[in-house]
């Protein structure tokens, strides 16, 4: 198991976002988040994430088979270089630096230049747009191009486990296959995927596994086909 969280409690003041959630991934897989709008979706990987505190519960990491680590109190500075990235919704890319210095900052932790370096060779690999537009602002990028640099900027600290939040928010539907063909690119590379997707039925048709949220509690989980197929999930995710 690469990640375990046990009855995560979450709340904003009086607002109970996070209502007991547990949740695991297993180190290789591709694990999908679906849910409505408010269900509490975003809150949770920020909290893993370290921007959010939990009210209660843990967030324990697995980094090697031997190793244990709680990140409840921990910094997100820490959980980066513990090996956790975060792509978070709306890109969040820094509009008045290249492209180039966007992906460097994804690396700030990184000592090696050597490393850097391939790892930016990586990311130019899996967005070949991003190199063509290496000394552009990222102001001036679309917003699939936008997306693409948030993914290849969390890349660039080499994370075991890539938390994704929304990626293909706001996207027409034609760069949004593209970026999750990218997605399964890179889980098929070795990176653990946490994706939380409004798109439903791109996410679980992509994903090992899936939770579904609602109002802050997991009410369903299980193999991601199988939750393409369930009634439940049709009818309330799948405009079926």
């Amino acid at each position: 198991m690469l990640l375990d969280v046990q009855n995560l409690r979450v709340s904003y003041g009086a607002i109970h976002a996070l209502q007991g959630v547990s949740m695991s991934i297993e180190r290789g897989e591709m694990v999908a988040l679906i849910g409505a709008n408010g269900a509490g979706k975003t809150t949770l990987l920020r909290t893993i994430s370290g921007l959010l505190r939990p009210a209660g519960g843990k967030i324990v990491l697995h980094p090697s088979d031997n190793s244990t680590v709680e990140l409840n109190s921990l910094p997100p500075h820490e959980i980066v270089r513990l090996g956790v990235s975060h792509a978070p919704e709306g890109r969040q890319v820094f509009s008045n630096l290249t492209v180039r210095e966007n992906l460097l900052l994804g690396a700030y932790q990184s000592k090696s230049r050597q490393r850097t370096e391939s790892d930016l060779e990586r990311c130019f690999t899996l967005f070949p747009i991003l190199n063509e537009r290496s000394r552009q602002k990222a102001g001036t990028l679309s917003g699939g191009e936008q997306q693409m640099l948030a993914i290849g900027r969390a890349l660039m600290a080499r994370p075991a486990l890539l938390l994704l939040d929304e990626p293909s928010l706001g996207l027409a539907p034609l760069i949004v296959r593209k970026i999750f063909q990218i997605i399964q690119t890179i889980n098929a590379e070795g990176t653990t995927i946490f994706l939380v997707e409004q798109n439903a039925r791109m996410a679980l048709s992509i994903a090992h596994r899936a939770y579904v949220l609602q109002t802050g509690q997991v009410i369903l989980s299980g193999n991601a086909r199988d939750l393409l197929e369930n009634p439940d999930v049709k009818k309330a995710y799948l405009g079926g």
